[in-house]
């Protein structure tokens, strides 16, 4: 485990903007996001679309790839 959180960039709706997410939940939301069919940035966008305007995006990240694999289960 990397334990270290790794800013990458993304852009959601046009803008530029940058995430702070440990390698595993990177790994894990590129997953997804293949397995859905649709770019990062698209289901990042989506993400952020749909969070509380009060919860960080890393956060509703973590939150929405935690509640994937738990339904996959």
């Amino acid at each position: 485990m990397s334990g270290r959180p790794v800013k990458r960039s993304l852009t959601l709706q046009g803008h530029r903007t940058s995430v702070s997410l440990e390698d595993e939940f990177w790994q894990a939301f590129r997953d997804i996001a293949r397995k859905k069919d649709i770019p990062i940035n698209v289901l990042a966008a989506n993400i952020d679309a749909e969070r509380d305007p009060e919860t960080g995006l890393a956060s509703a990240i973590r939150v929405f790839i935690l509640n994937w694999y738990r339904q996959t289960e």
